[in-house]
């Protein structure tokens, strides 16, 4: 049996159909599903309306319309992106819906599994096991037709590409990500560990330009600035999820504490730090590994936004932490519990009464990531290596 499921891991050809299969299936539902409403109101939305958000951006950048207004006529929830990814998404207007949905998917699948299969020094099950393990999220974010996936994908694969000293693309990587979602600069910390930070603050640079151009194919300056204006606007004011699942939301269902979120995230960029002080430690593949670990889950955690299609990101942390390090009774129990209470409570398997009563209300898909993250703390602040395995002192 044991070596039923190696030979299955192994099989990458097999685990990229299972991905193609999955991203298509939650397309297709989402295609065929019958049109709902929202809130009691009287307009019905596609069920892939995140979807018709990207692809509706697009069309109002052009029209010189305002993207981060309601537009109830056409869907329902605010764009909450940089017009340059309005601009990328244009793209997909080039097709019907059936097809583009399909395509994004695909597109989100594609990336993330491309970004683990190019890690360095893990083997082939052990990328096979990382990938059965975050498949549950994977299905999750392609049901909404969520970005969230590719901004993992694009995050390993900035690991990936330091790691073969390919500054260029890696840059690209990780403002892509800041160019979808604002919390991905975090991935920035990953330039620590290498040679030339130099020429990788000027390709970054250089790329963040590039990308802060790409809306002037269809737009003025004038018209930007109006647009960046009401972008700020639109984050500050958006108050349709407080505090998500995230340390913010687990501080106020558990004890009651509206802290300030700026104090809870500049708190979260310490502790995050901490282990970044060891400079002695750079030089080990254990501790920069981890560091992506911790950089993929701390953007969730700490983003009082986090819904959850989100923790595909951080369950990709989750399993390439668990995966390289020791499989200690500890570590174990925490990956069981992050498998039941990020992924399959939000399964047709978990009672429903659980989820709207405990789960939901409770913010308990953070619990085990928070606890994982901390773990992930204290792993690099105790690391020690043999033979390039995490040796940690828990």
């Amino acid at each position: 049996m044991k070596g039923k499921i190696q030979k299955i891991l192994t099989n990458r050809t097999f685990i990229v159909i299972l991905y193609a299969l999955f991203a298509l299936g939650a397309g297709i539902q989402s295609l065929m599903l019958s049109p709902k409403t929202v809130g009691g109101g009287d307009v019905e939305y596609s069920n892939y309306n995140n979807y018709v958000i990207f692809s509706q951006s697009f069309h109002h950048l052009k029209n010189n319309q305002d993207l981060y207004i309601l537009h109830p006529d056409e869907h329902w929830d605010l764009f909450k992106y940089t017009p340059t990814f309005s601009s990328f998404f244009g793209l997909f207007t080039l097709f019907p819906d059936w097809l583009g949905v399909n395509l994004w998917n695909l597109i989100n699948a594609f990336v993330l599994l491309s970004a683990i299969y190019y890690l360095p020094r893990l083997n082939n099950t052990q990328k096979g096991w990382v990938l059965l393990i975050i498949l549950l999220e994977f299905m999750g974010a392609a049901m909404g037709e969520q970005s969230n996936a590719l901004i993992a994908g694009l995050l390993v694969f900035s690991f990936g590409l330091l790691e073969n000293r390919k500054f260029l693309i890696a840059s690209l990587c990780i403002v892509l990500t800041i160019f979808i979602k604002l919390f991905g600069v975090v991935g920035f910390a990953l330039f620590l560990f290498y040679p030339q930070k130099w020429k990788l603050a000027l390709y970054s640079l250089g790329w963040t330009l590039v990308m802060l151009l790409i809306p002037f194919i269809f737009i003025d300056y004038e018209q930007y600035l109006t647009l960046f204006s009401s972008y700020g606007n639109m984050l500050s004011n958006d108050h349709m999820i407080s505090n998500g699942f995230s340390v913010m939301g687990w501080l106020n269902s558990w004890f009651s504490l509206n802290a300030s979120t700026l104090v809870v995230i500049l708190t979260g960029i310490g502790i995050f730090l901490l282990p970044l002080a060891r400079l002695r430690t750079y030089k080990y593949f254990s501790f920069r590994y981890l560091t992506l670990a911790s950089v993929l889950l701390w953007v969730v955690i700490f983003n009082h936004k986090a819904e959850s299609p989100t923790y595909i990101i951080a369950m990709t942390g989750v399993a390439l932490w668990f995966i390289e390090g020791e499989k200690s009774p500890m570590n174990i129990t925490l990956l069981v519990l992050a498998l039941m209470l990020v992924s399959v409570s939000s399964t047709d398997i978990f009672p429903s009464y659980l989820r709207k009563d405990f789960i939901q209300p409770y913010a308990m898909k953070a619990i085990p990531c928070i606890l994982i993250w901390i773990k992930i703390i204290l792993d690099m602040m105790l690391l020690k290596t043999d033979r390039g395995k995490i040796q940690a002192q828990m």
